[in-house]
């Protein structure tokens, strides 16, 4: 049977806290690093998930992006146009079409990835002393903690 414990008043603060400051960092890191005339943020999402899940059926990204077919497809119009993703059709069912990321696409999402990583490590070699550093890898165990179901 499941524990069940109330929810103290500094929970909800150091919640809200946590909350406005990951949502900050998140718009911090994508202005800071975002090509200008690039593609959109859903776009780069569901290039995002093509990285990290591989071959997808379009229905399924619509889903994870919670858009419809139809945009779905605007997108995926988008992206292939741009050289970025790659169309193969299903095995199960020919009329079926799986996306992945082309070599190009591939490449897009790392460098952007890398981009972002060495943005957010000038930040912390700049404005965070070495004691910080260490306070901040404890607590990063902390919110692994949280995130694992």
């Amino acid at each position: 049977m499941e524990r069940t414990t109330l929810v103290t008043e500094r929970d909800i603060e150091i919640a809200a806290t946590l909350r406005t400051v990951i949502h900050r960092l998140v718009k911090l890191l994508r202005r800071q690093t975002h090509e200008k005339g690039s593609l959109s943020l859903t776009e780069r999402s569901v290039m995002g998930s093509l990285y990290q899940l591989g071959e997808q059926p379009p229905s399924t990204l619509a889903q994870l992006e919670k858009v419809t077919s139809q945009s779905m497809s605007q997108i995926i119009s988008h992206l292939d146009e741009a050289g970025m993703i790659s169309k193969t059709p299903s095995g199960e069912d020919k009329r079926k079409v799986l996306l992945s990321l082309s070599p190009a696409g591939r490449a897009y999402v790392e460098e952007a990835r890398d981009r972002k990583q060495e943005w957010l490590a000038h930040a912390l070699n700049q404005k965070v002393s070495a004691e910080e550093k260490e306070v901040l890898k404890e607590a990063l165990k902390i919110l692994i903690k949280i995130i694992e179901e």
